[in-house]
């Protein structure tokens, strides 16, 4: 019996040197030690808050490419959307008129990313951005590969990236012009 109970203290001992070297390691997940100085893990590629969003370049209705990176010193709105989604119709206004009244002014661009593989098309979808008087970039996604590298589940769907490049908010569902504004004056 006092042999068990000794066995039973060991084991217990083993098991919270364990959860204390593995909880060490992931206080430690934003910085990893290489060659003898510290990396800030904020600068890799990601998803997660502060990374830096995944890179990506796609075309605009208009034929003009636009690459994420090379939008590095503004705030940007990555929306994901479709014409056919209804929360995304009752959002698409909203951002047209905080891009008319407030984008030049917070230093913002929005650009807008069409799920284009299932909506029908680029000729559907410039019928919707004229329907709506839509003046931001839509950029056309004739593949679905952007959608699965963000991991977007549902749409509208949108990422609020700071003047770096970083990752500050992942929103799902469709925002207002309050909501929006709320959401810059918090970037750098």
């Amino acid at each position: 019996m006092k042999k068990n109970i000794g066995l039973a203290v060991v084991l217990v001992l083993i098991v919270i040197a364990i959860s204390t070297f593995i909880k060490q390691q992931t206080d430690k997940n934003n910085k990893i030690a290489q060659v003898g100085y510290e990396v800030d893990l904020t600068q890799e590629e990601g998803l997660q808050k502060g990374q830096i969003a995944p890179d990506f370049t796609l075309q605009t209705l208009t034929g003009e490419s636009v690459t994420l990176s090379d939008l590095k010193g503004k705030k940007v709105i990555l929306n994901f959307w479709a014409s056919w989604c209804p929360p995304c119709r009752a959002e698409m206004p909203h951002l047209q008129e905080y891009y008319e009244k407030y984008a030049d002014a917070d230093n913002v661009t929005i650009i807008a990313a069409n799920t284009t593989y299932n909506d029908q098309g680029a000729e559907n979808v410039q019928k919707f951005v004229n329907s709506y008087d839509i003046t931001f970039p839509v950029l056309l996604m004739p593949e679905d590969n952007i959608i699965k590298l963000y991991e977007v589940l549902t749409i509208p769907s949108t990422l609020m990236i700071d003047t770096e490049g970083r990752i500050q908010y992942y929103i799902q569902g469709p925002l207002d012009e309050e909501a929006i504004r709320e959401y810059i004056a918090k970037l750098d």
